[in-house]
């Protein structure tokens, strides 16, 4: 029995009621299409997620944190673009703080660096961006110095903030997405080599102070863009916190208590999942790069299966049609079967020819299905990236990603299904009897 032989025969039953097996097919492409768009754009959601981590660094990254503080972690990632200030009273957010021996213990956690441990002390409050090219000023919603670790912030202009070279002394500041525009220069370009100004209110006099910072570079637009604020260097951050706390009782600055730590672990030895456990089992708090991620990666992920349930039960209601289609094909094709068994041919042969036409209607409607989910993919790609289009600021984020590992195995699982649902036909008609199927009527 030649495979090839039994192929041709079975595309060529199928062609004999071409309505039927179009009607069939195209049941099976509806299932398979929505399950290849959905597969399509969980990859291309992972991807992306995945370049804006590696491109962000940090993996070696960990922030340490009093129990029950989390929630400030997490509140970092909830930007919303430039926000026009309006002068308001600050609330305050009771957090658990770090005591000295607190810091103490941590540092002598195995596989935490003791040495990169950074806690700048907070400074919270009224504050605002301004420039000499517009009237308006845009609320301060987080700013810090760049994290230890690997990081390498994506810039869409400029370079990042020089964190070490103490020899230049330059205070200096990486503006979030869309600040450059809000501030009134043309783009991203235009405001790099700039000078701003960083305003804040003093709590204890009531004055406002102003101070002038170069603008370094420019945050690229990301997932992660902007998920900690505007990056500041750290002689930019002294002069901002010495002003901060002019006015306030002396050494008042250095009593303040630490709320959370960043430093580096050894990436060698644990992995986040491992080195979050020893700060847990230790009776602190640890927040990642991968913590970060992790709610964008659940918000889609839950989606996916939501929609991929709809493309299974599409692909149940092809299954019943196959199931319909090839046991009418049987019954319409009995007495044909008896002569080809009265003739010599084996049960074997009968089997495999029903069961082949099963696996080609299969294929041909996930085939289908596959080209015309790469068409409008590939088309709507082009189109939200076009001017105007909602992910035109992320030229990396393919909507769509195809991919052979995320294609093939939709059509051999859509083959196999075909092959199970036309599994009770090609048996049946494979232990026809042939002296009844030629009486057949």
């Amino acid at each position: 029995m030649k495979f090839f032989e039994v192929v041709r025969t079975a595309n060529h039953n199928l062609l004999r009621n071409k309505i039927r097996t179009l009607l069939t097919v195209l049941a099976i492409f509806v299932g398979s299409f929505t399950i290849v768009l959905n597969v399509a754009i969980n990859s291309g959601v992972n991807s992306f997620i995945d370049e804006q981590t590696a491109s962000l660094g940090g993996d070696n990254f960990i922030m340490l944190m009093p129990p029950g503080s989390a929630e400030m972690a997490s509140s970092m990632t909830a930007k919303n673009g430039p926000i026009e200030f309006v002068e308001k009273k600050a609330g305050e957010v009771e957090i658990g703080a770090f005591s000295d021996d607190d810091i103490e213990k941590l540092k002598n956690i195995d596989g935490i660096d003791g040495d990169s441990f950074y806690a700048p002390r907070p400074f919270g409050g009224t504050g605002y961006f301004a420039s000499n090219k517009t009237d308006k000023k845009y609320e301060i919603q987080s700013m810090m110095i760049l994290p230890p670790g690997n990081f390498k912030i994506p810039l869409a202009a400029g370079e990042l903030v020089d964190q070490t070279d103490e020899a230049k002394k330059k205070s200096q500041i990486i503006l979030e997405p869309g600040y450059a525009k809000a501030l009134g220069y043309n783009n991203d370009e235009d405001i790099v080599g700039e000078t701003i100004t960083v305003n804040f209110k003093n709590e204890v006099t009531g004055e406002w102070f102003k101070i002038d910072v170069e603008v370094a570079g420019v945050e690229a637009s990301g997932v992660v863009s902007g998920s900690m604020g505007a990056i500041m260097s750290r002689t930019f951050y002294d002069k901002l916190s010495d002003a901060y706390y002019a006015g306030y009782p002396k050494d008042y600055k250095d009593s303040l208590p630490t709320y959370y730590i960043m430093a580096t672990y050894d990436t060698g030895r644990f992995t986040e999942d491992e080195i979050k456990q020893v700060i847990t089992d230790a009776g602190y708090e640890a927040w990642t790069m991968s913590d970060m991620m992790g709610m964008i990666r659940t918000f889609f992920d839950a989606i996916m299966v939501v929609f991929t349930i709809f493309g299974g039960i599409a692909l149940l209601a092809a299954a019943i049609g196959i199931v319909n289609t090839l046991l009418m094909s049987v019954e319409e094709r009995t007495r044909e079967i008896g002569l080809d068994k009265a003739l010599g041919m084996s049960s074997k042969r009968v089997y495999a020819e029903f069961a082949t036409e099963a696996i080609l209607l299969g294929f041909w409607g996930s085939a289908f299905g596959v080209f015309v989910a790469m068409l409008i993919g590939t088309l709507v790609n082009s189109a939200v990236h076009a001017p105007g289009g909602f992910l035109e600021e992320l030229p990396t984020f393919q909507l769509f990603e195809f991919t052979p590992w995320n294609i093939l195995p939709i059509v051999i699982i859509v083959m196999f299904i075909a092959f199970l649902a036309g599994t009770v036909p090609a048996w049946k008609a494979a232990h026809k009897n042939p002296i009844d199927a030629l009486r057949y009527e």
